[in-house]
């Protein structure tokens, strides 16, 4: 008796195949420096995540330790939500679309195993996004526009499918929506037991 699947092992280019082929033809007839720019983003983008992290917690600072204290759980919401990403990735064991698709993409398509779906880029911008729109609109804006153009340029560079990129936004959306709820609950509280350690300096610039 064999064993019963443990993945759902998808084939995502009858999902949205097609489109994923027309962006990257696409991405074929563009200018270089378009496609020098969005492949830029797409590998180091997320770096602008971490910062603005950073910097919604130093405002966040200036107004108490309440406030800083979903500043600095943001970047634990967000490892909690990739590891959700991962999770499903693992789960659903779908293969790269330049894989199954045989494109030749902008960037170099990732080795077998290294599941397509959902997108851990976009999961990790999206959650990101929510976390720091819990801390600053304005920032958090940002953050968003910045996911989506994350989420984007995977599909542009070749490796993802259209619904890949978005599951990954609603995964990291919804991870991080749902952490953050119980750390805004508990901030006041959290804040009080952390004033008495060590760690007050990183909650107040008092």
């Amino acid at each position: 008796m064999t064993a019963p699947p443990t993945a759902l092992a998808l084939d995502g280019s009858g999902v949205d195949g097609s489109v994923y082929t027309d962006v990257v033809d696409l991405a074929r007839r563009s200018p270089g420096w378009l496609d020098s720019l969005v492949t830029a983003w797409s590998a180091y983008g997320l770096a602008l995540f971490a910062v603005l992290m950073a910097v919604a917690w130093w405002r966040a600072r200036a107004r108490g330790p309440r406030a800083a204290v979903p500043a600095l759980a943001a970047p634990l919401i967000v490892v909690l939500a990739f590891a959700a990403d991962d999770l499903v990735k693992a789960v659903v064991r779908e293969d790269r679309p330049c894989r199954t698709l045989h494109t030749v993409a902008l960037e170099a398509c990732p080795a077998p195993g290294d599941w397509s779906f959902p997108s851990n880029h976009a999961a990790l911008a999206a959650a990101a996004a929510v976390a720091v729109w819990c801390v600053s609109r304005r920032l958090g804006l940002l953050a968003a526009v910045a996911a989506l153009a994350m989420a984007a340029s995977r599909v542009w560079v070749g490796v993802h499918y259209p619904h890949d990129v978005a599951a990954g936004l609603a995964v990291g959306a919804l991870s991080a929506s749902a952490l953050a709820v119980p750390v805004r609950r508990f901030s006041g509280a959290v804040a009080r037991r952390l004033a008495a350690t060590p760690l007050r300096p990183l909650l107040t610039s008092a």
